[in-house]
């Protein structure tokens, strides 16, 4: 799209709750250029790569260009979750997850506080967490991981969009201006009260929203003033050290103990229960009111299973409580806070041994006989909340037509203006 140069210098690395003190050099993005993800690649020398990877743990720039005032947008936004990305970055020695130096102060050890002014945050950087088995190209909570291959499927299927970013919805920015449907896919899970407040004014006034991922709005963080640190308090007072904030009450911010966040997108992690750190046995969501426009075209008859053979259900999931009627059909109890109107399109039981690999930190214990499993539904409040009820959504749209067909009635039904 582009190249400049700049008089690169040398400069120190620092901690991950540090400004990293970067000199900064301007780059005007011209109007021609689309709202959309762009990544930067930096060389020295004249040298230029003709085809960059997209994903490398060096020398790369995440950059999004939202949509210029006053233009005539699509009808779909799509937030791109860097809070996330750089909750798990972990440049500096450390993320929100903690410090991976000993010899960092106590004080900071628990990573309560990061800096977004560092390498790394979608592209670059080194990244918490364990390699996906299931796709070995680019390492989760980044955006070559989940959000690109959703992107380039839409744009493939023909739907436009523009981008944005959790802190321009934090800001307040964009998403009044005329958008039909936002967008999420994969992990977003780090919201700051105000991007939630934000959003749920946007369906409340009848917006909609496509949650094609889980562990959603799971963490609050708040951001400083000038959107340049992150801040999550995640361990109660007295909290032992070395232990799993998960597992606990009484975390600061965890949303589920404030405001649950079923209350925004019909599910929720601890209805889950936690993820997989490795393979795991395939799931699929067992479908329900196959006659949902949500299922046209799929083929989908009432008990049928879609993306068991690609393991759709993991590497973590979201659900919602619930309890078996008459008809055998689930049905939310709403005790933990999902709507009422919440309609369960598909569900997927998860495990209940460790056997299964799964990891039971967050899981919430399950209310009378029924397990707690993913779930896929939506509810209407104003606008329309359509859940996937797990991660892993993003990764089956290039080999499953039924997880295909889902996505595009969801983003065409919901796209169509207000």
């Amino acid at each position: 799209m582009g190249a400049v140069e700049w008089p690169g210098e040398a400069a120190p690395g620092r901690r991950f709750d540090q400004d990293w003190g970067w000199p900064g050099f301007d780059f005007d993005v011209p109007w021609a250029w689309p709202s959309g993800v762009y990544v930067v690649v930096l060389t020295t020398g004249s040298k230029r790569e003709a085809d960059p990877p997209l994903d490398s743990r060096s020398a790369r720039v995440l950059v999004i260009v939202t949509p210029p005032p006053n233009s005539r947008n699509p009808h779909i936004l799509y937030k791109v979750p860097v809070f996330t990305y750089h909750a798990y970055n972990t440049s500096g020695g450390g993320s929100l997850y903690g410090s991976l130096r000993p010899e960092d102060d106590p004080a900071v050890v628990r990573g309560s506080s990061i800096s977004l002014l560092r390498p790394g945050g979608g592209v670059g950087g080194g990244v918490k967490g364990m390699a996906d088995p299931y796709d070995l190209d680019s390492p989760r909570q980044t955006f070559a991981h989940w959000d690109a291959q959703f992107l380039a499927w839409m744009e493939r299927e023909g739907f436009a969009y523009d981008c944005c970013t959790d802190l321009d919805l934090h800001e307040g920015r964009i998403l009044s201006t005329g958008y039909a449907l936002l967008v999420s896919a994969g992990h977003d899970e780090y919201w700051s009260a105000e991007t939630r407040r934000h959003v749920e004014q946007f369906r409340g006034s009848g917006g909609n929203l496509a949650n094609f991922g889980a562990n959603t709005c799971w963490w609050r963080v708040r951001p400083d003033v000038d959107g340049a640190a992150l801040r999550c308090d995640k361990f109660p007072a007295g909290a032992p050290v070395g232990a799993d904030p998960d597992t606990l009450r009484g975390a600061p911010d965890h949303w589920w103990e404030s405001e649950p966040e079923n209350a925004l997108t019909g599910v929720s992690y601890r209805n889950g229960g936690s993820h997989w750190s490795g393979p795991r046995r395939s799931l699929g969501f067992r479908i329900q009111y196959a006659d949902h426009w949500v299922f046209e075209g799929t083929g989908l008859h009432e008990g049928d299973i879609i993306g068991e053979r690609g393991a759709l259900v993991g590497y973590e999931c979201d659900g919602a409580a619930y309890a078996i009627d008459s008809a055998d059909r689930a049905q939310p109890t709403g005790r933990d806070g999902t709507p009422s109107g919440f309609r369960i399109l598909g569900l997927a039981p998860l495990p209940s041994e460790d056997a299964e690999g799964w990891q039971f930190a967050a899981r919430e214990p399950a209310a009378g006989t029924s397990p707690q499993a993913a779930t896929l539904g939506l509810y209407r409040a104003g606008g329309t909340v359509f859940t996937a009820g797990t991660t892993d959504w993003a990764r089956l749209l290039a080999t499953d037509s039924q997880v295909q067909a889902i996505t595009g009635n969801v983003l065409s039904r919901l796209s169509s203006r207000r």
